[in-house]
């Protein structure tokens, strides 16, 4: 049996997939959680062959879980079902280590069939994001992404330099930096064009 964990923070999507994945005879569902830190203490606890997780989730996003699950070694391969088809994800699920990248308009037997497929140590990506993943580069870096995510809330500089323990000069000049590699005109576009792209 494949044991999987599923988190999703939409109970009505979770109860679906987990009800759709246990009708197969080789796929044990050991797990749900509705967010990106319960999954993350169910995986370390549970230890599953795979971990299918949505994108967008309170407390954790899908790409935070799947880089802390290869941060501890968790062994576990981890699958992405979303409804973003932008690239930037994708080339941070990748670099998160995560095996799996679905669509959730995908066939439901896609889901079962990727879950054997990355338990037997390949990869499965939707077709129509693989190429374009490879011709979007994040120019961000973690930081940058950290303050300008912060600043697309609406949060100050100084509400952000606090959150973060960093002055407000530096704050600013991670904001100019990010404007800067965006084209954009200020924080608020930059923010807009980052999450269209899903560098944020």
């Amino acid at each position: 049996m494949i044991r999987v964990l599923v988190a999703e923070d939409q109970t009505m999507i979770l109860g679906a997939l987990a009800a759709m994945l246990d009708m197969e005879d080789d796929i044990e569902v050991v797990g749900r959680a509705a967010d990106g830190k319960a999954a993350l203490s169910l995986a370390l606890d549970k230890r599953p062959d795979v971990v299918v997780t949505d994108i967008e989730m309170p407390a954790m996003t899908g790409l935070e879980l799947a880089a802390s699950l290869k941060e501890k070694n968790s062994g576990c391969a981890i699958i992405i079902v979303t409804t973003f088809a932008r690239p930037g994800y994708l080339r941070r699920a990748l670099d998160a280590g995560v095996k799996g990248y679905l669509l959730k308009d995908s066939p439901a037997q896609q889901l079962a069939d990727a879950i054997r497929t990355v338990h037997q140590g390949g990869k499965v990506i939707a077709p129509e994001l693989a190429t374009a993943a490879w011709d979007s580069k994040d120019p961000l870096n973690d930081r940058e992404r950290q303050v300008l995510r912060l600043a697309g809330e609406g949060h100050t500089s100084s509400e952000i330099a606090r959150e973060l323990f960093l002055s407000e000069g530096t704050i600013r000049n991670y904001l100019s930096e990010a404007i800067g590699k965006l084209g954009a005109g200020n924080r608020v576009e930059a923010a807009r064009i980052a999450r269209q792209k899903g560098w944020l």
